[in-house]
């Protein structure tokens, strides 16, 4: 919205502050408050009012009689004020880490109260939010799981690699563990074996000094940023996805890489338990333990191929009843519908 300036905003709350004074004073309030204790100063809060104020004047022409947003961040905070400013009913997804690392300056007790409903990307999510709400308002806390379209759906995994390859997909951050990954493949007496970062991100420097110290340069590719399709297709030609993760939600890359049938290794942390089951679809390990790692990495690296694609079918099994879009989007649907107006 802000790609045509300032005005149309300031316009936007100007028309409500007439149409609609008290709503408007109620929702300036709001911002005020919310920008007390946040992450974003004020002049941020009162942007997302404008936002908020422009919206409202849109989906009543639409006729919009719910809204949903994703992330509990600013876009939640622009669907609370919007409901403030006597728009739709609103309810929003979390999908965190970051939501609940910094949940007391995200203001989720009075947009969750605000809201028909909340709903949390897995049981984990649910929890790290319960933390922070009254009792009565867990209710409205909803598991409703990230979706897959049927294109990332494999019928049968498709064949393995002839030289093995460990895959890992994500930013390059801190959260992702990719230093304890090098670590542990540093340990790996195993030539043979290539290990493809996929992905950029502000970790890149350190993560390339750390492959020429570990003198890994001929046995490590760090791929950069890439797409959907790419991933896909990097998925389709690794035998295991590694994903060494110390903070997340759940990450979308394991479903994906169930979806395509193969196994993964990740860690005991945050959702990722409730969609990995250890030594069916995958193995877990415990969260920046590089040794343990090692380990789990020579012992699915020593599996026979049957066994690997017998894991991959059960993954594709899971992914498909948990994180296929026409689940999702049914349960999201049934939720929509008895939302409070």
């Amino acid at each position: 919205m802000l790609k045509d300036g300032l005005l149309p905003l300031l316009g936007a709350v100007a028309l409500n502050a007439v149409q609609r004074p008290r709503a408007t004073w109620t929702a300036l309030k709001a911002a005020v408050a919310m920008s007390r204790k946040s992450v974003r100063s004020l002049p941020y809060h009162l942007i997302w009012l404008g936002h908020a104020s422009r919206l409202r004047l849109w989906l009543e022409d639409e006729g919009v009689s719910h809204l949903h947003a994703h992330f509990g961040t600013n876009s939640a905070d622009v669907a609370y004020l919007l409901r403030l400013l006597g728009g739709p009913t609103y309810s929003f997804t979390v999908h965190g880490p970051d939501e609940f690392d910094q949940a007391p300056f995200f203001s989720f007790p009075r947009k969750v109260e605000g809201a028909s409903f909340v709903a949390a990307i897995g049981s984990f999510t649910r929890s790290q939010l319960m933390r922070f709400l009254p009792s009565e308002d867990w209710p409205k806390l909803k598991v409703v799981h990230c979706g897959l379209d049927e294109a990332f759906f494999a019928d049968e995994p498709a064949p393995l690699p002839a030289s093995p390859v460990l895959l890992c997909i994500g930013r390059l951050s801190s959260q992702k563990g990719h230093l304890a990954l090098l670590d542990a493949f540093a340990c790996l007496d195993r030539p043979d074996v290539k290990l493809v970062l996929a992905g950029d991100g502000e970790f890149r420097e350190l993560i390339d000094t750390r492959i020429q110290t570990l003198g890994l340069q001929g046995r490590v590719q760090v791929t950069g940023w890439i797409g959907s399709d790419e991933v896909r297709r990097l998925i389709t030609q690794a035998t295991i996805i590694v994903q060494p993760s110390l903070a997340e939600g759940l990450p979308v890359v394991l479903m994906e890489a169930l979806a395509q049938g193969r196994p993964v290794i990740s860690t005991y942390i945050a959702g990722i338990p409730e969609l990995v089951e250890h030594g069916k679809t995958g193995w877990l390990v415990p969260a920046g333990d590089s040794d343990a790692l090692a380990k789990v990495m020579n012992v699915a690296l020593d599996t026979p191929v049957e066994r690997l694609t017998e894991m991959g079918k059960a993954g594709i099994v899971r992914a498909r009843a948990r994180h296929h879009i026409d689940v999702v989007a049914t349960q999201l649907a049934g939720l929509f519908a008895s939302a409070k107006v």
